[in-house]
């Protein structure tokens, strides 16, 4: 199953140890997650402006996400989806590397509910699916 976890979880995951931290284990144990640049600049961003977490750290994170995903290109949706167009990244993202899911707390994504044969959930839910899907095992 491919996964994009979106720079909001990702951030959450690496500041502090929670849910999406717990999400993020999880998919690097058992998914494929699927990145991309665009979302590194994002979780780099927001690491040092809101965080102020040092550029070694950071480079560090990114450095650990790039090994343990697939960091993949893909086309620019023609038309803008999403309200706030940043979003339009992740959808594209997702169409280009046939994403199962988009794991988000954006609630301009959320509000999709799904995009093509993309599902968005937020973290929580997709934590009982995961959680369903073992006691299915």
């Amino acid at each position: 199953m491919k996964i994009v976890l979106d720079s909001n979880v990702l951030i959450a995951a690496f500041a502090s140890h929670g849910l999406c931290s717990s999400i993020f284990e999880l998919c690097v144990d058992r998914y494929a997650i699927v990145l991309s640049y665009f979302i590194f600049s994002e979780i780099s961003d927001v690491l040092l402006q809101k965080f102020k977490i040092p550029n070694h750290m950071i480079s560090s994170i990114i450095e650990y996400l790039e090994n343990s995903s697939l960091v993949l290109d893909y086309a620019p949706l023609q038309e803008s989806i999403c309200r706030d167009k940043t979003d339009d990244e992740i959808l594209a993202l997702a169409r280009g590397s046939g994403a199962d899911y988009i794991i988000t707390g954006d609630k301009d994504l959320l509000v999709l509910k799904e995009f093509e044969h993309t599902k968005i959930v937020k973290p929580r839910a997709f934590w009982e699916l995961a959680k369903q899907e073992n006691r299915e095992k």
